[in-house]
């Protein structure tokens, strides 16, 4: 995607060679009208796997995951990472390391927001090592749901994330590939 391209050179920063920092348009400040314009794409990319959820994890993946599932005109279900006062007590859940927090965390959806059969469309901000969307896959399998693909804004693809999502014969489609962040520069696929 282009435009998306566009804006990462323009307010990206390379924290080091694994790290790209995206609070600009992405992780802390938000830019509506590109993540309506991803939301758009990947309503393009995944229209015909005719899903009836779109899953994410919260935070970041959240704003891209509304727009998608508004365009499917689907709900969108989000995987909390601290249980809360008002969380049903049947959740599914997973531990996941962070990648860029480097911790690990649990994160839990409620076992009546995915049901049984429904096809499930995994949205996400960044992929790295994939542990988080290997988490929400696990928890899309305990939920005996269907996953239809993942979609994923920024692509490390020097990092095997993606490649290991894929050799599971998952279809993951990536907004943008980063093939290396070496010297500070920001090299796309």
């Amino acid at each position: 995607m282009e435009l998306l391209k566009q804006r990462i050179l323009e307010v990206g920063v390379v924290a080091s060679d694994q790290v790209l920092k995206l609070d600009a348009i992405l992780n802390h400040q938000v830019d509506p009208v590109l993540i309506m314009e991803m939301g758009k794409e990947f309503a393009r990319l995944f229209r015909e796997t005719k899903p009836d959820k779109v899953l994410t994890v919260e935070s970041s993946g959240i704003p891209i995951a509304y727009t998608t599932a508004l365009q499917l005109g689907v709900p969108m279900v989000f995987a909390r990472r601290k249980k809360t006062l008002t969380m049903d007590q049947d959740t599914y859940s997973e531990r996941v390391p962070s990648f860029t927090k480097g911790i690990v965390t649990d994160i839990m959806v409620s076992s009546h927001l995915l049901g049984k059969g429904e096809r499930i469309l995994l949205i996400d901000d960044f992929i790295a090592n994939g542990d988080a969307a290997r988490g929400l896959i696990r928890i899309v399998e305990k939920a005996e749901a269907e996953l239809v693909g993942v979609g994923i804004v920024v692509e490390k693809s020097f990092q095997n994330g993606g490649k290991s999502i894929r050799e599971r014969g998952i279809r993951v489609e990536s907004l943008a590939r980063i093939a290396s962040l070496a010297n500070g520069k920001i090299i796309f696929d």
